[in-house]
């Protein structure tokens, strides 16, 4: 049975959460303003992404490296790219990430209200990103201020302004890769920048062009993503004092991570992906033709009554099983351990360097479609 949907469904200026809290226990989908049809709830959207043969991945009319990708191009380009996101790739950036944030930690004004996303999560993450990546300590005030940019160039929906944003950080990453260019055009350094310059698909070097489009994946998204996780992450402790308090007395780093992923499934600030169709077929009843734009609402997803009772309650080892934060499937979020690890150590060295967490009394701003979390958290350290 085929479910009729609501039709011109407009998020325009609305905080997501809220807007599909409203939507998802009476529709498993609608269609909004520019005719994609949004899918809400927890089993469909999971389905969805697990068949990645029928709702394909190449929905963008640029290059996007690797998650426009599908089938077995995908898997090349996951298996020589995943090799910069292990665990054991990781582990010699740990100190790294901790002197960072305990420096960062430390020069945080106390007793006066600071805003969580940007003068916090930004800059932690552009820091923590440029030292992962290799990237001079002078790019922080530029990337810090175009992250600002983009959330600002992404919530207008202007496509100017996002066109113009993306070509400034194409232009930025472009002068970093001819830094690493010797006379002979050889790749000069041992950074993961420079890695990434010599890395092979299927037997070939990555193009230009590929290696700028992961470049963009890893930076572009994930330092505006970062700082929306620390607004969403530290509004959540400065209002539960006792979980602050034990996680200051110290957990392992398991406990700390269960705790980080329940709090974003809560309030997921990595709203959606895209999908099409590549034939005819029918998802909780909805059907669908082929080159159907399908969007996978991760946010709703994560706090569809049906799978967790009631949404807003903390239960880390109850809901995890179940958490979609970093996707599922094939095209599950390969940056999950990095953004897990950089989230670890900078919340718990804002911790270490505080007694307390509140929110300052200028009320938070939550974010609007298509972006989701806070905007604006206003803390107070003490």
């Amino acid at each position: 049975m085929s479910h009729p949907l609501p039709e011109d469904v407009d998020p325009t200026g609305q905080d997501l959460r809220a807007f599909t809290d409203v939507l998802r226990p009476q529709h498993v989908a609608v269609r909004n303003v520019r005719g994609e049809y949004v899918f809400l709830r927890h089993a469909d959207v999971r389905a969805i992404a697990l068949d990645d043969a029928t709702f394909s991945s190449a929905v963008s009319a640029h290059l996007q490296i690797p998650n426009g990708l599908d089938g077995a191009e995908h898997t090349a380009y996951r298996k020589a790219l995943d090799a910069f996101l292990t665990p054991a790739a990781l582990e010699p950036y740990h100190a790294a990430f901790e002197r960072i944030a305990a420096a960062l930690a430390s020069e945080l004004p106390a007793h006066v209200a600071i805003d969580a996303v940007t003068d916090i999560g930004a800059v932690f993450a552009v820091r923590a990103q440029s030292a992962w990546l290799g990237w001079p300590t002078a790019l922080e005030a530029p990337l810090v201020a175009w992250v600002a940019r983009n959330h600002e160039a992404t919530r207008s929906g202007n496509r100017t302004d996002m066109v113009a944003v993306a070509d400034e950080f194409d232009t930025l990453i472009n002068g970093l890769l001819d830094a690493r260019r010797g006379p002979n055009g050889a790749v000069i350094g041992d950074d993961v920048t420079a890695e990434l310059m010599r890395t092979e698909v299927d037997g070939r070097p990555l193009r230009e062009e590929e290696i700028v489009s992961v470049l963009r994946n890893w930076t572009g998204g994930d330092l505006g993503s970062i700082a929306l996780c620390v607004g969403v992450l530290l509004y959540h402790l400065a209002q539960d004092a006792p979980l602050a308090a034990r996680l200051r007395e110290g957990v392992p780093d398991a406990e700390w991570d269960a705790v980080i992923n329940e709090i974003l499934r809560i309030d997921d600030p990595f709203v959606s992906n895209r999908r099409i169709t590549t034939c005819p077929v029918s998802v909780g009843g909805v059907a669908l033709p082929e080159g159907a734009r399908v969007k996978l609402n991760w946010t709703s997803a994560n706090r569809d009554e049906a799978v967790f009772g009631d949404p807003d309650a903390f239960e880390p080892e109850g809901n995890a099983q179940h958490n979609l934060v970093y996707g599922i499937g094939r095209h599950a979020c390969p940056g999950e351990l990095l953004a897990t690890l950089e989230l670890r150590i900078a919340l718990r060295a804002i911790l270490a360097a505080t007694t307390s967490i509140t929110l300052g009394e200028e009320t938070s701003m939550r974010e609007v479609s298509p972006v989701g979390g806070w905007s604006d958290v206003q803390v107070i350290l003490a």
